[in-house]
């Protein structure tokens, strides 16, 4: 399936306008296609006890897998301070680049963007080149 980048990124930057972000002031939207075409979105979630926060990646991956979705292309995310333009790339943390390996293959595709026509793409492999799995 080919990827729409400018569809994806657009979904991101929209789904961005809902995180919840009071403690950091940085708030990140996430959009991730499926093998069977659709889109889910997420935004960062945060809680005044910081464990119990979610970023926009796991949201938008926990979406798709409740919905009984398994299979991943590519995730679009993008993120800043306050609701400003995005100034630089946004990359998902570790637990994220580790929480995508469990479903996902190396050649899976995370697009950072800082607009629909500023972007980078790297591949999960790339991101997380020694992630953990159970054949440790």
């Amino acid at each position: 399936m080919e990827i729409d980048v400018n569809k994806l990124i657009g979904s991101a930057l929209e789904t961005r306008k809902n995180a919840y972000a009071p403690y950091s002031n940085f708030y990140v939207g996430a959009a991730l296609l499926t093998v069977s075409g659709k889109i889910y979105t997420g935004s960062n979630v945060e809680n005044a006890s910081y464990p119990s926060g979610i970023c926009a990646e796991r949201s938008a991956f926990s979406a798709a897998l409740s919905a009984g979705e398994r299979n991943f292309i590519a995730i679009a995310l993008t993120g800043g301070k306050n609701s400003r333009k995005a100034e630089k790339f946004c990359y998902p943390c570790g637990m994220c680049r580790q929480f995508m390996s469990e479903f996902c293959k190396s050649d899976f595709k995370i697009i950072s963007a800082k607009s629909e026509n500023k972007y980078e793409i790297y591949t999960l492999g790339e991101l997380l080149p020694k992630g953990f799995d159970l054949d440790v």
